[in-house]
């Protein structure tokens, strides 16, 4: 009796074994063979399911997909470039002026004037620093119907600031300048031609000082007060330096007006200089600019100050016409005029400073690249 319990308990034993092999599952699944097609095409369709139960108050719109609007690229896209600090500007501008008669009852010549200049400007500006430097020439000619060409405007000029601030609030800057004056051509007081009263580094100007500055954040006001700068004048042409044009120490002459000792070609100052530049709009397409520089020596004499002043009024007509009125005004007491010579040579009178004033009008155009 036992023995045939003992096999029957084997036999169910192995049945349910055979069947749990057959039912059951491994529990590591087993990996699925992948599809080794790329599929390369997506597939977006143009509308969704429609919801079927819509609630109250539930405003939705069925959104719409289209390539119609969609254009080629017809330009290179452009790489990303890191912005620089640096702004610059080119600009140069030929303004015109001209007089034309036909049987004109009242009389006059024919005329026609040209006066062409170029500007130059880099300016570096990040955070702390400021760091501006320009170039600006000018030159300028009147032709007039039975005389020679005249010089109507020339000028050279250079400048660099260099400006510190302690932080990026505050508009004072800590600042270095230095500046260059001359000019082309000879200059002359017409109708004399024989004898130049000026010439290319004679005289050139040449300041350089530290002091502070404050500019706007728009950069249009700049103010420049500079305690101790100096001023250095050159006059390279001898026969104007044995003169003592423009300040420096003339030539010793002897009895008979021969020279003993040359002038001196140069001139140094030391005194306090003072700058300001604005730039404002004083109407739609009317533009104001006035530079002012003044200076006074400390050691030959101070309290006369020389006055360097241009205003120049801008008005556009569009991007390239425009017309342009300006003036310039000096004062130098080293600039002499009226100087008396007698039929030796002698000099009788040195001559006295006086107030030198341009004013000129002109339509030009201006290109910037």
């Amino acid at each position: 009796m036992s023995s045939s319990i003992f096999k029957s308990f084997m036999s169910a034993f192995v049945l349910f074994l055979c069947c749990n092999s057959f039912y059951g599952q491994d529990s590591i699944p087993q990996s699925a063979n992948m599809d080794s097609v790329d599929i390369d095409t997506v597939v977006i369709r143009r509308t969704l399911d429609k919801i079927k139960y819509m609630p109250r108050g539930v405003n939705l719109t069925n959104p719409f997909i289209t390539f119609n609007k969609t254009k080629p690229l017809l330009k290179r896209q452009k790489k990303f470039r890191i912005p620089s600090f640096w702004t610059k500007i080119n600009r140069l501008g030929i303004n015109f002026s001209e007089v034309a008669f036909v049987n004109w009852n009242a009389g006059g010549d024919n005329s026609v004037s040209g006066l062409g200049n170029l500007r130059f400007e880099r300016n570096y500006k990040f955070r702390y620093i400021k760091w501006d430097n320009f170039i600006e020439l000018r030159h300028g000619l009147n032709a007039q119907e039975g005389r020679k060409l005249r010089k109507t405007d020339d000028a050279i000029k250079l400048g660099s600031t260099f400006g510190y601030r302690r932080d990026t609030i505050s508009n004072w800057y800590y600042s270095v300048k230095a500046n260059f004056n001359t000019q082309f051509s000879n200059g002359y007081k017409y109708p004399d031609r024989s004898n130049p009263i000026s010439r290319f580094m004679a005289p050139g100007y040449f300041f350089l000082g530290a002091g502070t500055s404050y500019i706007s954040e728009d950069q249009k006001f700049n103010l420049y007060i500079s305690p101790l700068t100096q001023k250095s004048t050159f006059v390279l042409d001898q026969e104007l330096a044995n003169k003592g044009s423009f300040g420096v120490k003339k030539a010793i002459l002897g009895a008979n007006g021969e020279v003993i000792q040359p002038g001196e070609n140069s001139f140094i100052e030391l005194g306090f200089l003072v700058t300001n530049t604005l730039e404002t709009d004083i109407a739609k397409n009317v533009g104001l600019r006035h530079d002012l520089s003044l200076y006074t020596d400390y050691l030959s004499s101070f309290g006369n100050i020389d006055v360097d002043w241009e205003l120049n009024l801008n008005l556009k007509v569009n991007k390239s016409i425009n017309t342009n009125i300006g003036t310039h005004l000096i004062y130098d007491d080293d600039i002499l005029f009226d100087r008396v010579v007698d039929a030796n040579g002698v000099v009788l009178d040195q001559g006295r400073p006086k107030l030198q004033f341009k004013q000129a009008l002109g339509v030009g155009v201006t290109y910037e690249f």
